[in-house]
């Protein structure tokens, strides 16, 4: 079955009983998501950082945000794709993370465009003389 068909039926399952106006999709607890869902899933990640010891003013979704960028960027994922994926533009990705983009990955970039020039023989190398 195809996975398109797989949700659908998961949604339909999860939907039955429930009013047209009904919220289709719901919490691990079965509560709504409010008027700002992004301020659940902040709660939720500032108690899983807290659990394994770090600090969650310093450890935020825009942190998680930040390194998925970053990890796509340094693995040369488009940046169109990259930018997509992360609900922004190319311009907004290559003006924050325009050192990603190049500084570990230029040299195998570039080297692809140089010229090879060919290793000469050794009976057609002579010393210059000073």
């Amino acid at each position: 079955m195809p996975i398109t068909t797989q949700l659908a039926a998961k949604l339909k399952a999860a939907a039955k009983g429930r009013s047209d106006v009904a919220p289709l999709l719901l919490q691990s607890d079965g509560s709504p998501w409010d008027n700002n869902p992004s301020q659940n899933y902040h709660r939720q990640v500032d108690k899983v950082v807290a659990t394994i010891g770090l600090d969650p003013a310093q450890v935020t979704m825009y942190c998680l945000r930040h390194s998925s960028i970053v990890r796509m960027l340094l693995q040369n994922v488009p940046i169109r794709l990259v930018a997509s994926l992360h609900n922004t533009s190319v311009a907004m990705i290559e003006k924050h993370y325009s050192r990603y983009i190049t500084e570990h990955s230029i040299d195998d970039i570039t080297r692809i465009g140089l010229l090879s020039e060919p290793t000469p023989a050794a009976d057609n190398v002579v010393a210059l003389v000073r």
